[in-house]
């Protein structure tokens, strides 16, 4: 029996055509055709307030609700002064909330982390470990995903220019296949 999996993919950066977005683009592609991928935008969230918890606004609630119906969230983001960005983190807290009713609880996860310097966004990547650990969000171990070098990756259709990186990608994606497939 073919099963499909829905999977959202939350990118930490907001420029249209990013590094981190277009990585996340070619990934959908190579992905086992038993995972979707489809990113969920989160530039449009107001910033998180205890405030809105009764009252969400409709970008709060499309939000959850997307995430909520998803199988799987795939996290991709650059790295902001040794962590994510801050749109990443109140997407999280935005996810998180009101207490007791996260749409994170118990699904997989993976994480991507992209820099155009050599250390891969090893900050960042980690820094994300610790809150998804806190969302009770089982998340893949190995391989892990530190993509340094991200400026010259990918070609001008955003296609990956390094055949030992794609190949990388395809056994991250598979890995994580089978973590979503444990769950």
């Amino acid at each position: 029996m073919s099963t499909t999996f829905d999977v959202v993919a939350v990118v930490g950066s907001l420029r249209r055509d990013s590094h981190t977005r277009r990585l996340v683009r070619a990934l959908a592609k190579l992905a086992p055709s038993s995972l979707r991928i489809e990113i969920v935008e989160i530039g449009a969230l107001q910033a998180y307030t205890e405030d809105l918890d009764t009252a969400p606004t409709a970008e709060w609630t499309t939000f959850r609700e997307r995430v909520a119906r998803a199988d799987a969230v795939l996290f991709a983001t650059p790295e902001y002064n040794r962590s994510v960005p801050g749109v990443l983190k109140n997407a999280i807290d935005v996810g998180s909330r009101p207490y007791g009713k996260s749409v994170w609880a118990g699904k997989p996860a993976a994480i991507i982390s992209v820099s155009p310097g050599a250390l891969g966004a090893f900050g960042a990547n980690h820094h994300l470990r610790q809150s998804l650990m806190f969302l009770d969000m089982p998340t893949l171990q190995q391989p892990e995903a530190y993509i340094g070098g991200i400026a010259t990756l990918l070609d001008e259709e955003g296609r990956i220019t390094d055949e030992g990186r794609e190949k990388f990608f395809v056994s991250f994606l598979e890995a994580f296949e089978s973590l979503i497939r444990e769950r």
